[in-house]
């Protein structure tokens, strides 16, 4: 019987098969990572809004212990907190059936409404009841989001540098809770309901921005094709690559998208079902690392100095908790920077491992410094803030954008924007438990854990837990266009996929590698160069 090989040809714009995209198309696809914004400034504004002065008299209790005479229960800010995460879990499953009906780029014009919807509530009347629906219905908003950026980024980003701009997602992130602890300092002593309406109410302008640049941004080609839109397709890889529509480049991504496609839907129409199925393709395996990578990222405890870093400054006795809160967001945005930079370079593996390490050290020794001095140490509290930076810096620049980028890009297109939706809505979902959790673990009321600095012992254990979930179960993915992560999944394991992708650069694949439907073995794979474009055909070989 003889065996089959495959043959690619291939031409080019560069004699190394890497595709350069002009910088007005890598630009556009950037500017979809705005929607970072929404998410980062209303996860980043409440921690801010809950210690404002008129906000405790307008929705908290009476209390005469305190200097203002009010104050907010445990059940109460646990739930304006969390209730944030509980829209954006909902959100996140929505985005799949959005995604694959409405189309990538229309489904996050809707996110926008949605998003503005919640906003209004929380700006309208001033009632808890009202404040608490706005806060659902925003998170709906940021819970499309975060399902519909990644995925349009990861479909629309030439390989080369996919990496870099799915974490520029992360970096819009960090910049929208730098704006929201900016604006919190600014308005803070307001006299009045402006001074969190205003705070709230500016998040306004970012969906008005993101919606009006959708607008002129291409649906994505990769959507275009399974609509069986290929002149649509062709045109929308021509705006994204800046190259003509009948360019070798366009014609042969175009062609490995459409190659992959088949190859899916033989299988038939997908289900949330099939997104749990062990198949030679690994689907369960990918959707299972999906959801543990952003469960774990949750984990690491960012979401504490986001949520409740104003109040832990407080208890911890430092003086202008609002301005630290600044300075800990100065340097999450700047380091995201170096992320981005790093990501395509270092690699997603290595960073993720490196980043869990980092911050492992880090939060053991804020609990250590937070539980050995007294509140009026002086150094120690500038230790402490110091550790709080690094910690915060590291996780910018790794388990930040990484988990976005590897979630965006390991599935398969027949099953993408469900493996997607339900990574992001398991980051929601651990989002919410935590933010609900946290003050029941932290404060010091009747029935609280009172666990205060010690609670950073948690999370500095769970970052160990990242460590041996990245080794054991994220593969190494950098450079690899979307149809090649296919078949290192096929062809490897999270432990040997960083020799086998260098294996996969070394023989310029571009996606063409396949499994041997005679055994279930990886083909051996043999590349010819040519000058025309890219070609794949099989040749008979005599086995020997």
């Amino acid at each position: 019987m003889p065996d089959k090989q495959i043959v690619s040809r291939k031409t080019g714009s560069s004699a190394d098969g890497t595709t350069k995209a002009g910088i007005s198309g890598i630009v556009m696809t950037a500017f979809a990572a705005f929607g970072g914004i929404l998410f980062g400034y209303d996860t980043g504004i409440i921690f801010g809004i809950i210690q404002m002065n008129d906000w405790i008299k307008t929705f908290g209790a009476p209390d005469s212990s305190t200097a203002l005479g009010y104050s907010v229960p445990t059940s109460r800010e646990s739930l304006v907190v969390s209730i944030l995460s509980a829209g954006t879990f909902f959100g996140a499953l929505f985005g799949a059936p959005s995604a694959d009906k409405l189309g990538r780029r229309i489904s996050i014009m809707l996110a926008c409404v949605v998003f503005s919807l919640g906003v209004s509530l929380q700006t309208g009347p001033s009632n808890l009841a009202t404040f608490v629906v706005g806060r659902f219905f925003a998170g709906l908003g940021v819970g499309l989001v975060s399902t519909l950026i990644p995925m349009y980024q990861s479909e629309c980003s030439p390989k080369w540098i996919r990496g870099a701009i799915v974490s520029c997602y992360q970096w819009a992130i960090s910049i929208g809770l730098l704006l929201a602890a900016i604006v919190n300092n600014a308005t803070k002593d307001r006299p009045n309901h402006s001074s969190w309406q205003i705070a709230i109410s500016i998040q306004l302008v970012w969906t008005f921005v993101l919606f009006v640049g959708m607008l002129w941004l291409p649906e994505t080609p990769r959507w275009l094709i399974k609509q069986n839109c290929p002149d649509a397709a062709v045109k929308a890889m021509s705006r994204l690559r800046s190259l003509p529509e009948d360019d070798p480049v366009v014609q042969a991504e175009l062609s490995d998208i459409v190659a992959a496609l088949n190859e899916e839907l033989e299988i038939g129409q997908s289900s949330y079902a099939d997104c749990f199925r062990f198949t030679r393709n690994k689907i369960a395996l990918r959707t299972l690392t999906g959801i543990a990578l952003q469960a774990w990222q949750q984990f690491t405890g960012i979401n504490f100095i986001s949520y409740y870093g104003v109040t832990f400054f407080t208890s911890a006795g430092i003086k202008n908790p609002f301005l630290i809160s600044v300075i800990t967001n100065v340097v999450g945005t700047t380091t995201t920077v170096g992320g981005i930079w790093a990501v395509d370079r270092f690699g997603h593996r290595s960073l993720l491992l490196w980043g869990a390490a980092v911050m492992c050290i880090c939060e053991y020794l804020v609990a250590i410094v937070g539980v050995t001095i007294s509140t009026q140490n002086v150094a120690g509290q500038k230790a402490l803030i110091a550790f709080v930076c690094i910690y915060v810096g590291t996780f910018a620049a790794t388990w930040g954008p990484v988990p976005w980028v590897v979630t965006g890009e390991i599935f398969p297109l027949n099953v993408r924007a469900k493996g997607i939706s339900l990574s992001a809505a398991s980051n929601w979902l651990w989002n919410w438990a935590l933010a609900f959790a946290t003050p029941y673990l932290v404060n010091t009321g009747s029935g609280d854990a009172g666990l205060g600095v010690k609670v950073f012992f948690i999370w500095g254990s769970t970052c160990a837990g990242c460590i041996a979930f990245t080794y054991l179960c994220i593969p190494e993915t950098k450079g690899l266009s979307l149809e090649q992560i296919d078949f290192l999944y096929q062809c490897s394991t999270p432990v040997t996929s960083t020799r086998y992708r260098r294996q996969l650069i070394a023989e310029r694949l571009r996606g063409d590698g396949r499994v041997s439907r005679n055994g279930g073995h990886c083909d051996e794979v043999v590349e010819v160069k040519g000058d025309a474009t890219w070609e794949v055909q099989e040749v008979a070989k005599e086995s020997v």
